[in-house]
């Protein structure tokens, strides 16, 4: 079985997680637009692919699985994981299945106001959010809000672009600073099919938590596995120990049951007064996901064994509670 991780940039130890779990039953594959980055080196084999955006994309990787007998496809890249998933299809006829959600969960996932919406529909709890300064402005006058608040671009991810608001005056000045942070960058691409590219949202007061939620391929929950944030930088989880709670599994749990996703889906959520809420979702594996490998899951292992049709163990799919982990900086010569 050969398995290509597409946009897999520094994700090495997922490349490395998915050679074990095949453990020398076929190749792992890194792909990414950029040479020579660090999943390169772990993987058995490596492609430079264009970029996600660029017309060629698609056709290229479909050429490539069909010449390189590609069984199956993950991203860790949200604004990859859409693309693929428009072309299920496509993929499916060279032989390739993917493991991704459907486009139009990936997209509601990828969309910071439509993941609101969706949230407040179906019963979850979740931060206040508005797209405009003007309902935001209303919402204050009425003590609906309060500040500080956050800042931050409707499509995007870790924390590019994230500002936090003190008074009316940072508010104006952030936000407009926002929408000029995502036309100069990268976000410019996804954020053309709105013209509202800024969102506001209340500033959670709690303990942050991250969870992997796992879905089998046919979408049917199975676990999910809860770690306490313990430090955080630049978007990502430093630190972490995997707890039980048991408020947090059953509203992960209602929420696997309700999107039906593939795979994991790494979830940000908060502890307040005593309730859990749903900061935003993934749909795919996240960066605090070693954390949870680290204390004994394996869900690499168990996606390998579903793609071939096998039983697995369910301790892949559970990790040792209190088990506290921390990410290193490991240098390597090219």
């Amino acid at each position: 079985m050969n398995i290509l991780i597409t946009s897999a940039g520094r994700r090495g130890y997922l490349i490395k997680y998915f050679k074990e779990a095949l453990n020398g039953d076929g190749l792992v594959i890194a792909g990414n637009c950029i040479d020579g980055v660090p999943a390169f080196q772990e993987a058995d084999k490596s492609v430079v692919t264009p970029m996600v955006y660029d017309e060629n994309y698609i056709p290229f990787l479909l050429d490539y699985c069909k010449e390189n007998k590609v069984d199956a496809i993950l991203s860790v890249y949200d604004v990859d994981v859409p693309v693929l998933a428009h072309y299920r299809k496509e993929f499916e006829a060279v032989g390739t299945r993917l493991v991704v959600s459907d486009e139009s969960f990936v997209r509601i996932c990828n969309d910071k106001w439509q993941s609101y919406l969706y949230l407040i529909e179906n019963g979850f709890k979740t931060p206040k959010t508005y797209l405009s300064l003007a309902d935001t402005k209303t919402a204050l006058a009425s003590g609906e809000l309060s500040f500080p608040l956050i800042v931050k671009p409707r499509y995007g991810n870790g924390s590019i672009g994230l500002c936090t608001a003190h008074d009316e005056e940072e508010l104006d000045a952030l936000f407009r600073l926002t929408e000029k942070s995502v036309e100069r960058s990268w976000l410019r691409f996804e954020s053309a099919q709105s013209d509202d590219t800024v969102v506001v949202q209340e500033m959670l007061q709690g303990e942050e938590y991250g969870l992997d939620i796992i879905n089998d391929l046919d979408g049917k929950y199975r676990s999910v596995i809860i770690k306490r944030k313990e430090a955080m930088r630049s978007g990502e989880t430093d630190s972490a120990q995997v707890v039980e709670n048991e408020k947090m599994r059953a509203m992960a749990e209602k929420l696997a049951r309700l999107t039906g996703h593939v795979g994991n889906l790494d979830c940000d959520a908060f502890w307040v007064d005593g309730e859990p809420y749903v900061l935003e979702m993934n749909a795919r594996f996240g960066g605090g996901y070693p954390f949870s490998h680290i204390a004994g899951a394996n869900v690499p292992k168990a996606i390998v064994a579903w793609l071939q049709g096998e039983e697995i163990d369910e301790k892949w799919l559970t990790a040792k509670v209190g088990v506290k982990s921390y990410k290193d900086i490991n240098i390597r010569i090219g």
